[in-house]
């Protein structure tokens, strides 16, 4: 039984998986399998997996009959997976050779449910590396300890799935991908981490590679799976609610949804007309369904220009009417 899966989720990246496969090939030992999940693409990509010699050793290839979006693809990745341990990769970033042997021990000699790491943003040539916002690192911590303060970056904030490892016992409790959400996925997935976990940790540890500018990557899409955002931000919400410590963490969660709105709100201009018109009506109807007494002060500390757009959308004209 191997120590490590790797679940890679591929959709239509023909241009970069055999830059993604060398960087496996590099990184492949007797203890790590690789679960190659073709979400049905209509490119080459599952001509390039059905070669073989272009493949790691213990390398398996599921195929979807139908598209069914990333969350869809690691589950089945999930669901597949025998090892001890679970990683993720999209079909278009890499890995620095090595780097997977380096992240299972770091897992084994920390002993924690899941582990995070910085990684490094590549954008044509262009590399910057982002790390995690951990409060400290190369020790065990509890995974409530990653969620506040309210009004800062932490590692909640932190939603990239593919930089860290889990143990397999997080997803034998349930835990799997929300198979609705085409976007903000990995939000939801993080903030179940830390609200269900046991234990976690952050590691100063380089060496997976993040693509960004991708044409066909759902963070460049201007349409209606951006709006995902509101639901995705709504399980938030819910699972929140429901923790024994809720009154802790509801007003770190009504912050950045307000902040997740404000963006998205600001950018709207460049999204289609009916995706637009849509996330002004359903961002307004989020904001009326939060708290008063939690989502006041959020509108007061957003500061002016973000305040009014929120107050706009929530049908509040002033900053009095909004204290009031």
């Amino acid at each position: 039984m191997p120590k490590l899966s790797v679940v890679v989720t591929c959709h239509n990246v023909q241009a970069f998986l055999p830059t993604t496969l060398r960087s496996l090939v590099r990184n492949a030992t007797d203890d790590i399998e690789f679960i190659f999940v073709d979400d049905h693409s209509t490119d080459a990509t599952a001509d390039i997996l059905g070669r073989a010699d272009a493949l790691p050793p213990r390398s398996r290839v599921v195929r979807h009959a139908a598209n069914g979006g990333i969350s869809r693809a690691r589950n089945t990745g999930i669901d597949t997976a025998e090892g001890a341990y679970l990683a993720f990769l999209d079909g278009d970033d890499w890995y620095a050779p090595g780097y997977l042997a380096r992240l299972l021990a770091a897992a084994e000699r920390l002993d924690v449910d899941f582990v995070r790491t910085d990684h490094v943003q590549a954008t044509g040539r262009e590399r910057v590396v982002v790390r995690a916002p951990a409060p400290r690192r190369d020790v065990p911590l509890d995974p409530l300890d990653g969620v506040l303060p309210a009004n800062a970056k932490t590692m909640v904030d932190y939603p990239f799935v593919w930089a860290g490892i889990y143990r397999r016992r997080v997803f034998d409790d349930g835990l799997r991908f929300a198979p609705e959400l085409r976007t903000a996925e990995d939000r939801v997935f993080g903030w179940q981490l830390h609200l269900r976990a046991r234990s976690f940790a952050a590691v100063g540890l380089l060496g997976v590679f993040y693509r960004r500018g991708v044409g066909g990557s759902l963070t460049q899409i201007r349409d209606e799976r951006q709006l995902d955002f509101l639901p995705a931000h709504d399980l938030i919400m819910a699972e929140v609610a429901a923790h024994p410590a809720a009154d802790r963490f509801l007003p770190k969660i009504v912050r950045t949804y307000c902040a997740m709105i404000a963006f998205h709100a600001a950018n709207a201009s460049g999204y289609e007309p009916e995706a637009a018109k849509r996330l002004r009506r359903e961002a307004g109807e989020a904001l009326r369904r939060m708290p008063p007494d939690l989502l006041d002060p959020v509108l007061t500390a957003m500061g002016d220009e973000r305040g009014r757009v929120l107050r706009r959308l929530a049908g509040r004209t002033t900053r009095k009417a909004a204290v009031a």
